[in-house]
């Protein structure tokens, strides 16, 4: 998490979920084994889901049909595209050649999606000439006549010359696909001097169709070559190879990019701009990083690790990488995180970092994602949007896999609980089949029921398989699937094939329907060497399965570690450990691998037991959660923080540093616990953990500190420089030095050191910096320009003698406008520091009565509600 503290509002933070955000489902008790009538409430407490007939009645009410793949009358097989583009008017004026053919069934007529277009002409290329065909056309889809009945043994090449308007026809998004374009021009006038001017593409779901026309389904497949003609002084990328540049006389150049396997039409892609080419390879592969200029060198940090990736993905999977380049590039604005369009994956400009930003970089977890799609998305597709965790959930679940690779299973384990929590905070709201037929829009697939809930899901079942069978699986149902659409069955007979197991009730409870289990643990130790555990399922019944779960108990004696596998398939069921004696510790589901809600009742002794036994990194840090959580007055938590400083796994020694100076008290910190504070600051191997150090010794021993603060100002870690600054400019007085030290830094542009810099201006009430705030506003992006907004709108409201005016112009205008619902939200809150004013809430209601995105209304309503009242 973030080092600094941030003046937004906590109440939409808590819909980003961070290490610290990790909350235990365990109820504990002081008495280890006893149960109480009335369990300890907490924040962490989990609500059974209630019976949903209103729901349902409201679901049926909203979704009228069965959303079934598309069926294929044609087979699209080649795409040939000739582009240009109208920047004035963001158009693209295009010339489409289709060779496709009838699937079965002889056809008359040919329907293409084409989104926005004018059509000026299509026509049937004949092998003598090209004959005009008839058509309508209804914005949506052109319906072609042909001119005879085509049977499967026939094909055809049909050409549309069409102007694709993107801007036309908008409509709202979903959380994971901010905008529904397709095609974007970024700053098409270069007007704004912050941002590049740029094309892109997003075509999933069904947005290719707005700057081509096609079949735009995912059971499609085509090749495609596409001829991009551009300015001279722009770079073009695309999927496949670019095989021919040809400079025109006017002083433009048309690149021509040719992919010879086919993909899915959503895949296609196209990127024009300004980058520079960082170039690497794996094993002969072509692997390329295309990023502006100024972020070359951070790039070489950013995606250092993709060679790796590769070839750890091609070995585990026994499936080579499996197509002809992998090209990955950073442009402005893009509206989700990442996409994985086949050899060219675009991502979000957060991926922007300068060479001392790539230090801290922690984007591995993204660039694995979207590279795994290339075989489970891309290699083997969906065939309907339905299905749609056959892409996503490999996706998620391939983070884990680098994770455990790369940096051990610890932050894998990590990883995967905070997916958890995702996913069972988006339950709370709704509770959906993995695999579901019945839904409003495409768009509402991506949800964190197909990624995390997925990704978890496929965990489970690798433990319950094993190693062996989980990836030889994998790589059947990649080689047997090979460049074609798939529906669940495919996933679960290549399981059932590999293992000889029959899955249908795992793929049935997991995929098929929808809810988690609710667990209520006990474990009765009267008979110390033959612990009795009863597992109870609480969730309902009448909406979620009754599920068969296989888990695993891990028994601690002394250094030896046994763990026992044993399957639950009734409600309420005993189960004998026959642990034999000696036994230290028993934990179940150690490593959390199970989905669901839990609650068991366990005492301080258990609790401290696991954080000193378990082998488990995530054990431990639940562990200490809960103990610094539910106990935290007790006092003997003092040397359980100091000796949690030396664990090996980082996010427990962050974890303590954090609670330190809540549960110990400003004077209460012994001679031996700061020396190794001191020296977590210094030398800790993680940047994190430093900075952590470092805001303990901030709150501390300040003033003892100071020369420390202001040498790791000059860390080359953000994480590291961030922290030691907010703790400088904590100091009391020195306002001289603290003002030489803001002179010094102001121009940075990185938000860890704006942060602190914004708090100081703020509170030493410095009114001659308006267009400082109004600059570093302007160039901002992403989660920066989030963070930032509340020291922006703060400065503005509590300073006298600012340009007010023009902060409020400014924050209406993001508020408005701006295409992440999270900036328009931070943005509308700032603006309550100005509340008061009639003209400022008028803004505020007329933001709230034209937002479209119901999450940030609900947000705008808990603001307005009391204004609302009194107009």
């Amino acid at each position: 998490m973030p080092s600094f503290r941030f003046k937004v509002c906590h109440f939409f933070l808590l819909l980003i979920i961070g290490v610290f955000s990790c909350k235990s489902t365990e109820v504990a008790t002081e008495e280890a084994g006893q149960p109480i009538d009335t369990p300890i409430e907490s924040p962490t407490d989990t609500v059974i889901f209630p019976k949903q007939d209103t729901l349902r009645r409201y679901k049926e009410a909203l979704i009228k049909e069965y959303r079934s793949s598309r069926e294929r009358n044609f087979d699209l097989l080649h795409t040939s595209l000739d582009l240009r583009f109208d920047y004035g008017n963001q158009f693209v004026l295009g010339k489409a050649m289709l060779k496709l053919k009838p699937y079965f069934y002889e056809q008359e007529l040919l329907v293409l999606d084409a989104k926005d277009f004018d059509i000026h002409e299509v026509w049937l290329e004949d092998q003598k000439e090209s004959v005009p065909l008839a058509f309508n056309y209804d914005q949506k889809q052109i319906k072609i006549f042909l001119p005879n009945a085509f049977t499967r043994e026939d094909s055809l090449e049909i050409g549309v010359r069409y102007t694709a308007k993107p801007e036309e026809g908008k409509r709202e998004g979903s959380r994971a696909l901010t905008d529904t374009k397709g095609l974007y021009f970024i700053n098409p006038d270069g007007s704004d001097p912050h941002k590049p001017v740029q094309i892109w593409t997003q075509g999933e779901t069904e947005h290719s169709s707005k700057w081509f026309p096609t079949i735009d389904s995912p059971n499609e497949r085509q090749t495609q070559e596409i001829k991009l003609t551009v300015d001279e002084r722009f770079l073009t990328l695309s999927n496949g190879q670019l095989i021919n540049k040809t400079l025109n006389e006017d002083g433009t150049r048309t690149d021509h990019w040719y992919m010879d396997l086919p993909h899915a039409p959503y895949l296609a892609a196209i990127v024009v701009g300004e980058f520079e080419q960082l170039t690497d390879s794996w094993n002969g592969l072509e692997v390329n990083y295309y990023v502006e200029s100024k972020y070359k060198e951070g790039a070489s940090k950013v995606f250092q690790h993709t060679p790796e990736m590769i070839g750890f993905f091609s070995d585990l999977l026994g499936v080579p990488f499996p197509w002809q380049k992998y090209d990955q590039v950073v442009v402005r604005d893009f509206v989700s995180g990442a996409m994985e369009n086949t050899t060219v994956s675009i991502f979000m400009d957060a991926l922007n970092l300068n060479e001392r930003e790539g230090v801290d970089s922690e984007w591995d977890y993204i660039i694995a994602h979207e590279l795994f799609h290339q075989w489970f998305g891309n290699y083997v597709t969906a065939e309907s949007w339905s299905n749609l965790p056959l892409n996503e959930s490999f996706a998620d679940y391939s983070e884990y896999l680098w994770f455990e690779h790369k940096e051990g299973r610890d932050q894998a384990d990590m990883h995967h609980f905070n997916a958890m929590e995702q996913y069972l905070n988006e339950a709370r709201e709704k509770q959906e089949n993995l695999i579901r037929y019945y839904y409003q829009d495409a768009e509402d697939m991506f949800d964190s029921h197909s990624y995390a809930k997925g990704g978890r899901v496929l965990h489970m079942l690798r433990q319950y398989l094993g190693d062996d069978a989980f990836f030889a699986s994998l790589n059947h149902y990649l080689t047997e699937n090979a460049f074609s659409s798939v529906e669940i069955h495919d996933l679960r007979r290549a399981f059932e094939e590999v293992s000889g197991k029959d899955l249908n009730w795992f793929f049935n409870q997991w995929f098929l329907d929808s809810g988690h289990p609710f667990l209520e643990i006990k474990m009765d130790n009267s008979i110390p060497e033959n612990v009795v555990l009863t597992l109870r399922q609480k969730q309902d019944l009448t909406e979620t399965p009754l599920y068969r779960i296989p888990f695993t108990v891990s028994i601690y004696k002394g250094s030896e570690k046994t763990e026992k596998v044993f399957l639950m398939e009734e409600g309420v069921q005993q189960f004998a450990l026959e642990n034999g004696a000696d036994t230290d510790l028993i934990i179940v589901d150690e490593h959390m691998t199970l989905l669901g809600e839990r609650e068991s009742y366990r005492g301080v002794d258990y609790l401290t037991k696991q954080w000193q036994i378990s082998r488990s990194g995530l054990a431990r840090v639940e562990a200490l959660d809960s103990l610094t959580n539910t106990f935290s007055d007790r006092a003997d938590l003092g040397p359980i923080l100091t000796a949690s400083l030396t664990d090996p796994f980082h996010v427990v020694r962050e974890l303590a540093l954090h609670r330190m100076p809540s549960l110990l008290g400003k004077n209460n910190l012994d001679p031996d616990t700061e020396e190794k504070i001191f020296d977590l600051a210094e030398n800790d191997p993680k940047n994190a953990v430093r900075a952590a150090a470092i805001e303990a010794l901030g709150f501390f021993e300040p003033s003892k500190y100071e020369g420390l603060f202001l040498r790791l100002i000059n860390d080359p870690s953000y994480y590291v420089a961030g922290a030691a600054l907010t703790a400088f400019m904590d100091l009391d007085g020195n306002q001289e030095r603290k003002k030489e030290v803001f002179t010094r830094l102001e121009e940075e542009n990185n938000i860890r050191i704006i942060a602190p810099l914004a708090d100081y201006l703020t509170s030493s009430k410095a009114s001659g910096y308006s267009d400082w705030f109004h600059r570093k506003l302007a160039g901002l992006t992403g989660e920066s320009l989030y963070y930032f907004m509340g020291y922006y709108g703060d400065y503005f409201a509590s300073v006298e003698g600012t340009d007010r005016d023009k902060a409020i112009e400014m924050m209406y205008g993001l508020a408005s406008s701006h295409q992440a619902n999270y900036v328009r939200l931070s943005a509308f809150q700032a603006l309550f520091g100005f509340i008061e004013e009639e003209e400022v809430l008028h803004k505020a209601i007329s933001l709230y009565e034209k937002e479209t995105d119901t999450l940030v209304k609900r947000y705008q309503m808990f603001y307005l509600e009391p204004y609302m009242d009194e107009n």
